[in-house]
C-alpha cells in the first residue's frame, strides 16, 4: 500500500511539470502579414523570402514561434530574424515562405495566434535558410 501511495505522488508530482511548457507558453493573437525586404535582416543575416522566418517587435532574435492562421488553421514555425512589424495593429510579419505555408499570399494579411514555443538569446544564425525541421530540431531542444 505504501509502494502505491508513493507512485501516486510520485506521478502527481511528475505530472504537473510535464505539462508545465505548455501552460507557461506566451500567446497572442492579432494581426500578421508577409513581407519582402532589402538583403539583410535586422540580426545582420541575409534575408531569405522563402526561409521560415519571421520579424517581431519584442522577441528575441532566434525565438522560435509557432504561428496558426485562425481563418484555415494551418501553422507554421518560424524563427524570429527581424524587427517590425510597423503596421498599426500587426503582430507579426511573415517571411514569403511563411506565408505561403500559412496561406496567406493571396491575403495579404490573416487574424492568427503565435504561441512562443522557445525564446531564443542570440544576434545572427547560420546565413542558411531555417525549414520546420531545422527550427524544431536545431531551436527548440
Amino acid at each position: 500500500m505504501k509502494c502505491v501511495r508513493t507512485a501516486l505522488m510520485t506521478l502527481g508530482l511528475i505530472a504537473p511539470l510535464a505539462a508545465a511548457p505548455a501552460a507557461l507558453a506566451d500567446t497572442q493573437t492579432g494581426t500578421a502579414s508577409w513581407y519582402q525586404m532589402g538583403t539583410r535582416t535586422a540580426n545582420g543575416e541575409a534575408y531569405k523570402p522563402d526561409g521560415m522566418t519571421a520579424a517581431h517587435r519584442t522577441l528575441p532574435f532566434g525565438t522560435i514561434v509557432e504561428v496558426k492562421n485562425l481563418s484555415n488553421g494551418r501553422t507554421a514555425r518560424l524563427r524570429i530574424n527581424d524587427r517590425g512589424p510597423f503596421v498599426r495593429g500587426h503582430i507579426i510579419d511573415v517571411s514569403r515562405g511563411g506565408a505561403r505555408q500559412l496561406g496567406l499570399m493571396g491575403s495579404g494579411t490573416a487574424r492568427v495566434r503565435v504561441t512562443t514555443l522557445n525564446r531564443g538569446g542570440y544576434a545572427a544564425s547560420s546565413n542558411r535558410e531555417t525549414s520546420d525541421a531545422d527550427c524544431f530540431t536545431t531551436f527548440c531542444f
